[in-house]
């Protein structure tokens, strides 16, 4: 009884009605975000989900080798070389105190490639000069010595230093045309050689329609390159441009087209 009359004065007074309150809705409590985990690809740390994967290090296929102490500078500071540094009008040449053609081209031409490897001056003057001068004089005898030339031409272009690379192309250029059957006789050994060429082939600068003058002083790397394996098919034989294509494969024939 004492209900019903609680229910029927409840409705007789609507505005003493308790009010509702809204439900909101329930907000997700804040979580910890954990940081990060860097790991190593392939590993079990690589599986957790909050794990970054780092990714793989840079090849490094341009990337300059550090140089080694030569032969040709310790010949050099020995007083080995018959030479000496003469200037001219012209700029700085070698005097030779003996004549060219008189030298052990097995003895002194390997060791003038070794100094391809120097940066510094005099020595890397007195072995590129020393170089083209006794290619020049050389005649008959540079034949023989092409197989101790092939590691000092290896170990200069794996230096993979711009410079060297460009003095060493031009120096395979005139190695080429200096006497006969050289060209030949390099054919056996492009697979120690043309690596480092197949890397920086495509190494030309997109200057848009700007000026390139590494080009007109013949320091543009793909350039050189282009010339020096053209060289090779023209002086290599029969056999030179299908032995430049297996190791160069983007290479094109200046002679088959």
């Amino acid at each position: 009884m004492v209900a019903e009359k609680e229910t029927l004065s409840l409705n007789k007074r609507p505005d003493k009605m308790p009010k509702r309150t809204k439900l909101l809705a329930q907000q997700p409590l804040p979580l910890h975000q954990p940081h990060s985990l860097v790991s190593e690809g392939f590993t079990v740390k690589a599986m957790m989900k909050n794990s970054v994967v780092r990714g793989p290090p840079m090849a490094g296929a341009f990337k300059e080798r550090p140089t080694k102490p030569t032969a040709f500078r310790k010949f050099y500071e020995r007083g080995d070389f018959p030479i000496a540094l003469e200037h001219d009008s012209k700029g700085n040449k070698i005097a030779w105190k003996v004549e060219i053609e008189k030298l052990d081209y097995h003895h002194y031409l390997p060791l003038f490639f070794d100094g391809l490897c120097e940066m510094a001056f005099p020595y890397e003057f007195f072995a590129r000069q020393g170089i083209h001068d006794m290619l020049e004089h050389g005649g008959n005898k540079i034949l023989p010595v092409i197989p101790q030339l092939i590691i000092p031409i290896k170990n200069a272009l794996n230096l993979r230093n711009r410079q060297v690379i460009c003095v060493t192309l031009k120096i395979l250029q005139h190695l080429v045309v200096s006497a006969e059957m050289v060209g030949e006789a390099l054919v056996p050994y492009y697979r120690q050689i043309l690596p480092i060429l197949n890397i920086f082939k495509n190494m030309n600068l997109n200057s848009g329609d700007g000026i390139d003058y590494s080009q007109q002083k013949r320091e543009n790397i793909g350039d050189l390159i282009q010339e020096t394996l053209e060289a090779f098919e023209r002086y290599g034989g029969e056999d030179a441009f299908i032995n430049i294509k297996y190791m160069v494969p983007t290479y094109e024939s200046c002679l088959l087209n």
